[in-house]
């Protein structure tokens, strides 16, 4: 399993000016970075991937970034999901451009919405049907889907690792690929390793993050148990995610009012300290 962090302990948008935290990633004991990209993020692949391949640093991309207006998978409004889709595929191409080997998140809704309704009968399979067409796109490609479910508070698509896999099952293509998040998890299931053990090996990733979305160690989260469940996956990747509490009012904006990451390379480095022991 490859380690690594998401730009957010860092920094709040990436640019050609932050390419030196690739090779200072490397230093961090990081072999991969998360990227976040949008519609207000601009950058050129080229330089971006060379300095990558430079370093041995494996990079992910999310959709962080701004999004077309009402852009979303699951939408009830067909104009939306058509939105959804287009706007996904485009950042599909972006990550293989990039040389990247996923693109990973939410994808399959809107993150920060969450509808107060019992949702319609119809949204399963036409948020299927959706990743079905992204899988295909991004198979051609050669980039990977990577699904995140997130907490009640995130989204009300996928919260729980059954749900995402009922979801995945539905779109039944053999690119697309889960990602846990011990964060969102702490709120949705009760039993980690049970819940890791459960998408089998669906399971690509892990976002390694404590209840308060600190660094891993010393809060709620079952560690020894996390690890042992994830070497009985398939299991690519560990990360850590996390928002810079010490960069004006970025955190706050992404809903962290704790002071949980106030500079990003001493989160790493305590986070790889503690979990490389487990990943070996």
């Amino acid at each position: 399993m490859k380690i690594g962090a998401h730009i957010y302990l860092w920094m709040e948008r990436w640019s050609d000016a932050e390419v030196g935290l690739l090779e200072r990633a490397r230093g961090l004991g990081l072999e991969a970075i998360e990227l976040s990209v949008g519609l207000d993020v601009t950058f050129s692949a080229a330089l971006t991937r060379r300095v990558a391949e430079a370093n041995g640093i494996m990079l992910l991309v999310g959709p962080g970034g701004a999004w077309p207006d009402g852009a979303d998978l699951s939408d009830d409004d067909p104009a939306n999901r058509r939105r959804a889709l287009d706007f996904h595929k485009a950042i599909v191409d972006q990550t293989a451009e990039l040389g990247a080997v996923a693109y990973a998140g939410a994808l399959y809704g809107r993150p920060g919405k969450v509808l107060r309704r019992r949702p319609p009968a119809d949204e399963l399979p036409r948020t299927a049907e959706g990743l079905h067409a992204l899988g295909e796109h991004a198979r051609r490609a050669g980039v990977k889907i990577v699904l995140e479910p997130m907490s009640r508070f995130r989204s009300h698509v996928a919260n729980t690792p059954a749900q995402m896999l009922a979801i995945v099952n539905r779109a039944d293509h053999a690119n697309l690929h889960i990602l846990l998040d011990t964060y969102h998890l702490v709120t949705e299931v009760r039993d980690y390793a049970a819940a890791i053990r459960s998408v089998g090996d669906r399971l690509w990733g892990l976002h390694a993050c404590e209840n308060d979305r600190g660094v891993p160690g010393g809060g709620l989260i079952p560690w020894p148990a996390v690890f042992a469940a994830l070497k009985e996956t398939r299991c690519q990747y560990v990360g850590f995610e996390g928002y810079n509490t010490g960069l004006g009012d970025f955190g706050w904006r992404r809903g962290i009012f704790q002071n949980v990451c106030p500079d990003g390379d001493a989160f790493v480095r305590q986070a790889v300290a503690f979990t490389r022991p487990f990943v070996r």
